[in-house]
């Protein structure tokens, strides 16, 4: 029992997941902030936009009766029973897809934010440069060193490029392919 307790000490302590409860718990409060900009903002101007185009009361009225239940109100009109009518309401299926893509765009904007945040403060480092720089003693915060160690990283990795493409084009001469021997022949037929 003690060694579950401690283990769950270790799963919840995770910075992985302490960021996705802060997820979640900002994610309810920003539905919030969606659905008003959907119900408030968006949902009035395709309403008035599908009343210039359709007469009719917009996406409230975008139902599909499957089996339509009437009854009489209390001033003798017949209207639609709807807690008991079988229908398609479209309306609702078209806000609940504007949500959706409201709620994606604006998390897109938020994550690339981010990642830009990170990229920045991090100055574009990967991991492994990071490890090697922390190797070295050089602080990262320290723009001099890091650029001089990034040049000696890339003209080391040049000079590696060069010397393996050397290597390639030597292996190459000194084992030909197929294509390159039919290459020689068709070159000294021209020849002759």
């Amino acid at each position: 029992m003690k060694k579950f307790f401690a283990e769950f000490k270790k799963f919840i302590t995770r910075g992985n997941v302490i960021d996705m409860a802060v997820g979640v718990i900002i994610g309810g409060a920003f539905t919030a902030i969606v659905n008003g900009v959907s119900n408030y903002v968006l949902k009035p101007l395709i309403n008035w936009v599908l009343g210039l185009i359709v007469p009719g009361e917009g996406l409230a009225g975008a139902v599909t009766f499957l089996e339509k239940v009437t009854m009489v109100d209390e001033t003798g009109a017949e209207v639609v029973d709807l807690a008991n009518s079988i229908y398609l309401d479209w309306g609702s299926l078209i806000t609940t897809i504007i949500n959706f893509f409201l709620t994606a765009l604006v998390l897109f904007i938020i994550i690339k934010t981010i990642n830009g945040i990170k990229e920045q403060e991090a100055g574009g480092l990967s991991k492994e440069d990071k490890a090697e720089l922390k190797k070295r003693g050089i602080s990262k915060r320290n723009k001099e060193a890091v650029k001089a160690y990034l040049a000696e990283k890339a003209e080391a990795q040049a000079k590696a490029e060069a010397e393996a493409a050397e290597k390639a084009a030597a292996d190459r001469l000194a084992n030909p392919t197929t294509e390159d021997l039919l290459k020689q022949i068709l070159a000294a037929m021209q020849k002759d």
